[in-house]
């Protein structure tokens, strides 16, 4: 029988030393970490980029086919993206969770452990966070700091009108890896005894449970000094983060179906359950893809990129945003993707 240690031996104080004692600096801006009444930081005449997600068990992920250090690893990842996403750095974050009794000191552990390879990976320190009991399940508070210098700062708010639009990585799969563990759950719920046929989806399974952040484009913008001209994450499905960029920016954009990066393992998950592998790029979310524009004479810069697809340019804002199908019809996007409050 597995050992279950309950968070009530340890008390507050006690479970946060216990899961923040094997912590490992990484950076030389972290001056106190874990320890104090608040962590020091000196970012060394660089700006600092801050921002903070929350992730609510039963809204934002289902613990019946999602392992807690997935969980931790994909808590840490999801913050880094924005990070990433205004071509900064990520260097520190901060953790609180509340806990219900259903968790015990090592399903946390599970959970911290998770954190901490997300970390190491990416080499970001943990500086601080809170615990509390809940009464409404696992609620997790993520938030993430990095470091960039003020002249490459990118937001979202600086696209112009011919610059090409680009994204990195592929879409869509996360959205289908979701929808084949809600599959097998109602199964499992409906015939506990059926064992979960997952066969063959592990890809696009992994695009959920596990999603990386795309430290590698940063890299890469930085080693050919290349400054993208405006930036986000894709978190809520790619035609939501372009109506964003269009918005924000006063323009307009093409997008061309046939550029989008959509692997094989997701377009035939997506015809398991009939639907169009397009659909599921445009409005899936959860992709943590960066999605970004470039001046057009960066194109040689990144055509050869093998995880940078072009897939459209910046129009003029009365040309709203449009995409041209692979039958060369043209229809406006509509944003479909994740809406944190419709239920």
């Amino acid at each position: 029988m597995e050992q279950r240690t309950e968070v009530s031996d340890y008390g507050e104080f006690g479970l946060i030393h216990h899961l923040t004692k094997n912590i490992e600096i990484h950076n030389v801006s972290t001056i106190l970490g874990v320890g104090d009444d608040a962590a020091v930081i000196d970012h060394f005449g660089k700006q600092t980029v801050v921002t903070t997600d929350l992730l609510i068990e039963g809204v934002h992920f289902d613990l019946t086919y999602t392992p807690l250090k997935h969980l931790g690893y994909k808590s840490i990842v999801v913050n880094l993206s924005d990070i990433y996403a205004m071509n900064a750095t990520p260097t520190q974050v901060t953790v609180s969770i509340g806990i219900s009794n259903r968790l015990s000191v090592e399903a946390l552990e599970e959970f911290y452990d998770g954190i901490y390879a997300a970390c190491e990976k990416y080499g970001v320190d943990l500086v601080g966070g809170d615990t509390a009991s809940s009464q409404k399940g696992f609620i997790i508070s993520i938030t993430a700091l990095g470091e960039v210098l003020p002249e490459k700062v990118v937001k979202r708010s600086t696209a112009n009108k011919g610059d090409l639009l680009c994204c990195s990585g592929d879409l869509g799969g996360a959205y289908l890896g979701l929808l084949f563990l809600e599959r097998e759950k109602r199964i499992f719920l409906e015939n506990p005894g059926v064992k979960p046929d997952l066969g063959g989806q592990d890809y696009v399974i992994g695009r959920l449970l596990k999603p990386e952040a795309r430290k590698e484009i940063i890299e890469f913008f930085e080693s050919e000094n290349i400054l993208p001209t405006s930036m986000m994450d894709i978190s809520d499905g790619l035609s939501s983060e372009i109506l964003h960029i269009c918005e924000k920016s006063a323009v307009g954009c093409t997008l061309y179906e046939d550029k989008l990066p959509i692997m094989e393992n997701t377009r035939m998950a997506a015809f398991t359950f009939e639907m169009d592998p397009t659909a599921c790029a445009l409005s899936g979310g959860e992709d943590y893809e960066l999605i970004f524009t470039i001046r057009p004479e960066d194109y040689e810069k990144v055509r050869q990129h093998p995880l940078i697809s072009i897939i459209g340019h910046m129009t003029d804002a009365e040309e709203s945003a449009t995409i041209i199908t692979k039958g060369g019809n043209t229809h406006k996007i509509t944003a479909q993707g994740w809406n944190a409050f419709r239920q």
